[in-house]
């Protein structure tokens, strides 16, 4: 009689990459500053002077082999010669192309936002789930969102889908010689009147009411699809839709009429109403990238996109890098951007509209233009993270410098600088 023992054999271990092998943080800042003679706050005529500086943390935790938390937390603070001129009458003689020392000239814009991201055992699908909340002065936002990744054919090829939805509240700031003609108001009896005399029409009388929509609500789907092409070529398209509900309207921002009398405060003439726009705007995006290795040195990045609303914007965009390796670690990168748009609907320069028109704005942002920017960076990087800051190791460093031009008279400068640091 002879018994044969079965052995059980141990399970096959296989080898599982974790998505992200140790803590990362990034730290980002910049210095933007900008000029125009259109501003806005002031109908479409006026400085559009401001400068930003930014500052951001970004720290990315492996939870374990396949998650991932990020926490992305930032703070700009700007000064505004433009939103100064909310209220232009504080001190000395008021002019639409001199800053005011006013509150609105300054402010302080803050974010926190939260990332979980987690991958599939075979790396293929990658969900992901986010939430963030913005806030300034006159303004609140919570934002939610999601994402689904799928990589098909040996990783070859990608789809992707991604929602979000943000919920804004305003704080309805009006420019000051509007206020007292609110609901509250007590018209050319209030005190900026008595201390300041109106020239031109002395009867300034506005047709002014105060908005009843103080939120707003931001709902947006997007698709992508990338297809590696060739061994060197890489390529992708992407649709995106967002539906906007609410105050879509700046409240500070002036109009002037072509058919009401001019009044002024010295040089500053007083507004006849807000910007009005509609409540509600689609707006579509398509998109395609298209990537080219050319050699160890040498790689070209193309994208283009086509947008258009259904407040009557249509626009394109296109833009190339081009990456040119210089070592192991040093990296440059010239890069090019055209963008053109045609006006929106209820847009006219300064007084251009009639008091009688159901929507108006003379924000430029919203005329038709054409713009140029011109960029150029360096970006360094050490994979083995050698030099050490505490416990971190610097990964990288990212430098880049953009001067942008429209037609008009609008431009700016921005540079910015990204430091990558890696845990031990």
């Amino acid at each position: 009689m002879s018994m044969l023992i079965a052995q059980e054999q141990d399970p096959v271990q296989v080898y599982k990459k974790r998505v992200l092998e140790t803590t990362e943080v990034d730290f980002l800042s910049s210095y933007y500053t900008q000029d125009g003679d259109n501003a806005a706050v002031s109908g479409g005529i006026g400085t559009e002077e401001l400068t930003d500086v930014t500052a951001t943390f970004i720290v990315s935790i492996p939870l374990n082999d396949d998650d991932v938390l990020t926490i992305d937390a930032g703070v700009s603070a700007y000064t505004s010669a433009s939103s100064s001129n909310v209220g232009p009458f504080d001190d000395g003689p008021a002019s639409p192309f001199q800053a005011s020392s006013g509150a609105s000239s300054s402010d302080l814009w803050s974010n926190i936002t939260g990332n979980y991201a987690h991958s599939s055992d075979d790396r293929n699908e990658i969900w992901s789930a986010k939430a963030s909340v913005s806030s300034e002065y006159d303004y609140f936002s919570l934002g939610l969102g999601g994402s689904y990744t799928r990589l098909f054919n040996e990783k070859n090829t990608e789809v992707s889908v991604n929602a979000n939805l943000f919920l804004d509240t305003w704080k309805t700031i009006y420019p000051t010689e509007l206020r007292p003609f609110g609901a509250n108001g007590n018209g050319l009896s209030d005190a900026l009147f008595n201390r300041n005399t109106i020239t031109g029409n002395t009867n300034y009388n506005p047709n002014f009411t105060e908005l009843t929509d103080k939120g707003r609500n931001s709902y947006s789907i997007g698709l992508g699809f990338s297809q590696i092409l060739h061994k060197n070529v890489q390529g992708s398209l992407s649709l995106d839709v967002i539906q906007q509900q609410g105050l879509l309207s700046t409240p500070f921002q002036r109009v002037y009429f072509s058919d009401v009398s001019d009044s002024f405060i010295d040089d500053f003439q007083l507004a006849d109403d807000i910007e009005r726009l509609p409540d509600a705007r689609t707006k579509i995006a398509l998109g395609g990238r298209l990537n080219w290795y050319l050699s160890e040195r040498f790689v070209l990045r193309t994208s283009y996109r086509y947008y258009f609303d259904d407040w009557g914007i249509n626009s394109h965009t296109a833009t190339v890098e081009l990456p040119i390796k210089l070592s192991d670690k040093f990296t440059i990168y010239p890069s090019y951007r055209y963008y053109n748009q045609t006006a929106a609907d209820y847009f006219a320069p300064y007084e251009a509209h009639l008091s009688t028109d159901e929507f108006y704005t003379s924000d430029y942002d919203l005329s038709e233009y054409a713009a140029n920017q011109y960029g150029f960076g360096i970006s360094y990087t050490d994979i083995f993270a050698k030099v050490h800051v505490s416990k971190f190791g610097l990964k990288s460093i990212d430098l880049k410098f953009y001067q942008y031009d429209r037609d008009t008279t609008f431009s700016f400068s921005m540079v910015s600088a990204g430091f990558k640091f890696v845990m031990d």
